[in-house]
């Protein structure tokens, strides 16, 4: 069947948290030293995995991590525990980096994440952004002019749900007005993302790769599913 809707995934799908020149540089772990190229790569990859628990947590931050992208505070709460635990002592250092974190404008866009979005709203369909998030990311798209290209944002916070859960998938067909069968899917995880198929939708994934080596993995799952 046709595909008449498209469903982006925000984090490693559409946009990626990276490192920035000088943004780890005076982060310093507990001997005080500042933490090497290898420990900033590390702690980059445990404030951005869409899914695995990258740390050992109490059980009040085990409840936080598991509801974070329903509650900004239990997100907050929790980020600040991981960056603790991840080699970042000092409450102020890891307070600027959850800041960081949560400020769309630092989030850097795939190279062809315009395209992708354009194509889809220019070729008479719908596309959504469908997202486990804690906060807004509609500047980042806004302050491009992006949001032009899409139709609706479904953020988990915003609703209540999360993926994998069915719930949130059906709030996005409803908000587009697309049935199921006729939407697909794009998005980095096959756990979160990929339970789209449960819903009756089609489902790509794509490998949330640093920007500069994932040039057009976009418009290659829109032209696998016939939507280019």
């Amino acid at each position: 069947m046709a595909i008449n809707a498209v469903l982006f995934d925000f984090s490693g799908t559409l946009f990626r948290l990276e490192q920035r020149d000088g943004w780890l540089d005076e982060v310093q772990g507990e001997d005080g030293e500042t933490l090497d190229i290898e420990a900033q790569t590390e702690l980059m990859r445990r404030m951005t995995a869409p899914v695995q628990q990258a740390v050992e947590l109490d059980e009040e931050h085990l409840y936080a991590w598991h509801n974070r992208d329903r509650d900004p505070e239990l997100h907050r709460k929790v980020y600040l525990e991981v960056l603790r635990l991840s080699g970042v002592p000092h409450r102020h250092q890891a307070e600027a980096l959850y800041k960081e974190l949560v400020s769309p404008g630092q989030w850097t866009p795939y190279p062809d994440t315009e395209a992708a979005l354009k194509a889809v709203a220019t070729s008479g369909r719908k596309a959504g952004v469908l997202s486990n998030i804690a906060f807004d990311i509609r500047p980042a798209f806004s302050q491009r002019g992006w949001d032009a290209h899409v139709a609706e944002f479904v953020l988990s916070f915003e609703l209540g749900f999360v993926k994998p859960e069915p719930e949130i998938f059906q709030a996005a067909l409803e908000r587009l007005g697309a049935r199921a069968e006729e939407t697909l899917m794009v998005g980095d995880s096959e756990e979160a993302d990929g339970a789209a198929r449960a819903v009756g939708c089609e489902f790509a994934l794509v490998d949330p790769a640093p920007t500069a080596e994932r040039p057009d993995a976009l418009l290659g799952a829109l032209r696998a599913h016939g939507v280019l």
